[in-house]
């Protein structure tokens, strides 16, 4: 799988942060859900995920690509859980609502409306570039592993 969406509290990481952490991105860390640490450490380098603002937004806002793939999380002291680290590549010209992707029968399927809680879930390649094209990028950009 090249494709994933990311969902963070705006209050807690929003896409500002994570376009201020620049290139080299920073940990997607503090996921303690073993579904969640299963997707990323099925994660390669140059995968491409959503940014997703969760709580009050419900939006998809940006872009981000995993620059290092699963390695432990440093806020676990014990040393159980993994994260990858992201950064930004692009922001979403017109960011795409939950309400915008529950109206598209197409997307029925997706992780984000089946298990709504998932914080870092799979999208298939086919939601991917449609998701992209509802958010105005007219080329939807690739992931490198998917090359």
């Amino acid at each position: 799988m090249a494709y994933w969406l990311f969902k963070s509290e705006p209050g807690t990481w929003s896409w500002d942060d994570q376009v201020e952490a620049g290139n080299d991105g920073a940990e997607w860390d503090g996921v303690r859900n073993h579904q969640a640490k299963n997707q990323m450490l099925a994660m390669k380098k140059g995968d491409l995920g959503f940014f997703y603002h969760s709580v009050n937004e419900k939006r998809i806002v940006g872009i981000v690509e995993v620059v290092a793939e699963a390695h432990p999380d440093s806020t676990d002291p014990e040393g159980k859980w993994m994260c990858v680290d992201v950064a930004a590549r692009e922001g979403m010209p017109e960011p795409v609502t939950l309400a915008q992707i529950k109206a598209e029968p197409e997307l029925s399927e997706m992780a984000l409306i089946k298990q709504s809680r998932l914080s870092v879930q799979p999208v298939e390649p086919d939601a991917w570039e449609m998701i992209c094209r509802m958010g105005g990028l007219k080329k939807p950009p690739k992931a490198k592993s998917a090359a």
